[in-house]
Order: structure tokens, then sequence, then C-alpha cells
């Protein structure tokens, strides 16, 4: 069995604006809901034009009410740059709202450059090494389940749903430090293929090897995520592919995030190392034709040992997106 759900980090495509990128954020939550895909997590990013996917908690509400079963989560939120109890409330509101729809991930990103870290936090020195305790503590608050001799044991996350109603929390990672981590806690956790494969196969398995059941959940539970683009024909896919390989070489160089069109890349020319950081960032990619995708998905199921997949699509044409996610479901479901 191979599940398939969404990433969203509402990219914004040249000629587009913020508002439209994000309508087209509820459509594609609407649209792969109709698909079969199992949940529509959104991203956290701050400070770029590129990007509109800044306030998640808020996104996954508007996406929530938009949508009727899809599970809908964060990938993730920043949780370094915050307070694991205001999260928890945040996180638990929304539950109440959309009760077993929604899944919280959290991340330990800065955020961006460490002038825009400090407008987070208000210039709070909040040091990223609390992140392990961070997600403790916000387990904590979700369950009231805090040791008696914390600071904060009295104070109780609200509103207090039901504990069958709480949401999942999952860490996100690209590491075994971070698979342990998430391990510890029994919670879940979520590899980033599509940002760095390099330590996937030992980070799964030593989050499967260190699980230890928890206030979350009594058994693991692992998400890889991964860029996909599918098209009917190889030489269309890897057409279409072409515009997101110029917004990852972009924004590895921090020199814009907005994806471009095919014709304004076709007027520009790649020097030896920009192909050969195209070429390195096509490992974090599967490109093709469905069946091609599905056989490369099931080959690295094999590999990470695990049901579900995230696919993550950042062309720049919307419409062939939505195409890329109907032709993969179609192949696998």
């Amino acid at each position: 069995m191979m599940r398939l759900s969404v990433l969203d980090q509402a990219p914004v495509s040249k000629g587009d604006s913020p508002e439209q990128t994000l309508q087209h954020t509820l459509e594609l939550a609407q649209w792969t809901e109709k698909l079969g895909y199992h949940r529509y997590w959104v991203a956290e990013h701050h400070n770029t034009t590129g990007l509109a996917s800044s306030s998640p908690e808020i996104m996954m509400t508007r996406i929530a009410s938009a949508t009727k079963r899809i599970r809908v989560g964060s990938g993730g939120i920043l949780l370094p740059q915050y307070s694991p109890y205001k999260i928890a409330e945040n996180a638990k509101t929304m539950a109440a709202f959309f009760p077993n729809r929604i899944d919280i991930g959290v991340g330990s990103s800065p955020g961006g450059s460490p002038l825009t870290r400090s407008a987070l936090t208000d210039n709070q020195n909040k040091s990223l090494r609390d992140f392990p305790r961070q997600v403790a503590d916000l387990q904590g608050f979700l369950h009231n389940s805090l040791p008696r001799d914390h600071e904060f044991r009295l104070v109780k996350a609200g509103p207090r749903i039901e504990e069958k109603q709480l949401p999942p929390l999952w860490l996100l990672g690209l590491s075994e430090r971070s698979a342990k981590q998430a391990a510890a806690l029994g919670i879940g956790f979520v590899f980033g293929h599509f940002i760095d494969p390099s330590h996937g196969r030992q980070a799964l398995q030593t989050y499967y090897d260190h699980f230890s059941p928890s206030v979350s959940g009594k058994e693991s539970q692992s998400i890889v995520c991964i860029f996909v683009v599918c098209a009917e024909t190889e030489e269309e896919a890897e057409e279409l592919a072409v515009t997101q390989d110029k917004w990852l070489l972009s924004v590895g160089k921090g020199v814009g995030t907005k994806v471009l069109p095919l014709e304004d890349i076709r007027k520009q020319t790649f020097n030896k190392e920009e192909w050969t950081t195209i070429q390195q960032n096509r490992r974090r990619c599967i490109i093709g034709t469905p069946e091609m995708v599905k056989e490369q998905l099931s080959q690295l199921q094999e590999v990470y040992q695990t049901d579900e997949f995230m696919i993550i699509t950042n062309i720049f044409d919307f419409e062939a997106k939505k195409k890329s996610y109907r032709l993969l479901a179609e192949a696998v479901f």
C-alpha cells in the first residue's frame, strides 16, 4: 500500500500576486482531496517574495474550512521561534473546529536570516539547541502530561478537547539525531528527501529502531517528502521540471524565489557549476510519466520502509501542477 499526501510551500509564479497564489493553495487542496490524497500540509517561510506560506496556522484553518475529508497540517511550524504553550493552544483550537483532521508538524529551522529570526522572536535570545526541550513541552501541553516538577505543570492548554481529538505531533528532520528525538517522544517522523536525501535510509531506520510508545502514539509513523513532476510523456515532464530546476537553483543562491516561466529560462545560459548543481538537485526529485514515478516511489518505499509519500511540485504552470497530482494519483490509487 502507498499513501500520497501534499506539501504546499505556496510558491509564487512570476506574474501572479500573493493573493492569487493563496487562492491556488485552496484550489489545489480541494483538487487533491477529490483525487484521494491523505494530507495537505503547508510550510512556513519568512521574508521572501516567492513563497506565500508565512502563517501555517491561519492557512490550515482556511484550508480545513474549504475541504471536507483531507487531513490538514503544518510542514512545519518553526518551533524555535515560538512558545510551545501557544502552539499547543493553536493546535487544540484548530482540532476543536475540525476534529480528527489536524496534524501538527514542527521543524527546527531558524526561519530565515539572523535578522529575520530576531524579528520573529522579538529580539529574544532563543537558542536553537532548545528545540528538543520545546518539542517535549509541546507534547506535554497537548496531552497534559508535563512532568510533575515542570515549572509550567499547572498551566493547562485550552480548549480542553477530548484526548481522542488531539492532533498528532510530527517532527520534521534530515538526520539520525532528529529521528532519535522523534522516536524518544513516540511521535511521527517526516524525512525531508526534497531537501537532502543523503541520510534518509539511516534516519528512518534509526527512527524505527528507537521508537518508544508514548501518550502521542503506540506505533511508529513516518512520511517521506519528495519533489515530483509527473506528465503524460517523459519529454513533457522534463520540460515542466526545468522551471523547478531553475527555482531550486535560485533559492540555493538566494537570488530569487519566484517560479519563472519556461520562456524566461530559455533566454538564460547556465555555467558548468550551475549545471552540476541542477544535476545534484535532481537527487531530490522524481520526474517522468506516471508509470516511471510510481516505479521510483515503489523503489524508495523499499528503501525507506514507509507507506506514505508527501509530494511537493513547484513548477510554474498551475494547471500542469494539478495535472501532475492527478496523473500520479491515477497511477498509484
